[in-house]
């Protein structure tokens, strides 16, 4: 490369950083984080049809060296608790687990809060008037946002039956499920006419509790959309403003896995 082009491609170079750096940079040392993950224990509530967490002691005690030590095993299915639901999960040659791009679970977040509604109605559908009206109030949703929606149901975990209208367990649980979710026009608006990132709800499904072919799955999921689901403290954060980290355990070829989801408020939000 010639000493001027190479010049002029260091100072592009300089340039995009300076400018990257300039619109990204945040200081986490001003500010504060709130934790959107709920504990994997015994209260962890899992679909009917899917095995409770489980975590038995390996060893919790004085060694015969003289100190303490722990340690524990656990058996989880990869949908229940906060977690996430990969794109495989409802549709066929899209991301698995560890296929999903860790930008795609990092972003800025913006709160749809219909939780009004779905306290009357807990059958109620999240719908593209739900996001419009959000717009109208806030500007339109930003592009490569992660779109959060309260619905209030975090006040009612760790309670399985209110939660999701059942603490039957199997098949007859889940013919009893009685939570709100994103209606499939929302979902097929969400994936067409914004260009977003992920999305998640304080429930434990993407789509409705009644919801027999889970409809809103697949549209999003055929854009390769990423779905987190039993998301906690929405209530806590703002409408838009909010910074959300959503890492969860790698599972190879995985549908879906343990979720920590976290966000970050800056001093001036």
């Amino acid at each position: 490369m010639k000493p001027e082009k190479n010049l002029i491609f260091q100072t592009i170079l300089f340039t995009c950083l300076l400018v990257l750096n300039t619109a990204f940079a945040v200081d986490f040392s001003k500010g504060k984080w709130i934790d959107l993950t709920y504990d994997f224990s015994e209260e962890t509530i899992y679909w009917p049809t899917a095995k409770s967490f489980r975590m038995n002691t390996v060893f919790e005690g004085i060694t015969e060296g003289g100190y303490f030590y722990s340690a524990y095993s656990y058996m989880a299915d990869e949908h229940g608790g906060t977690h996430i639901d990969a794109p495989i999960h409802f549709y066929e040659g899209k991301h698995t687990v560890e296929q999903i791009p860790v930008e795609r679970l990092v972003g800025n977040a913006i709160v749809i809060n219909v939780a009004a509604k779905t306290m009357k109605n807990r059958d109620y559908q999240i719908s593209v008037d739900d996001i419009l009206l959000w717009e109208k109030n806030h500007g339109q949703i930003p592009v490569g946002s992660i779109v959060l929606i309260n619905t209030g149901s975090g006040k009612l975990w760790p309670d399985k039956a209110k939660y999701m209208g059942t603490s039957k367990r199997g098949t007859e649980g889940v013919k009893e499920l009685k939570f709100p979710g994103i209606h499939p026009k929302a979902a097929v608006f969400l994936a067409t006419q914004r260009d977003i990132k992920a999305v998640g709800l304080d429930t434990p499904s993407i789509d409705f509790g009644k919801s027999t072919d889970y409809k809103s799955h697949q549209i999003l999921f055929e854009k390769n959309i990423p779905g987190f689901e039993n998301v906690a403290n929405l209530d806590k954060l703002p409408p838009k403003g909010a910074i959300v980290f959503a890492l969860p355990m790698k599972i190879k070829s995985g549908s879906g896995a343990p979720l920590r989801i976290v966000a970050f408020l800056s001093q001036s939000d």
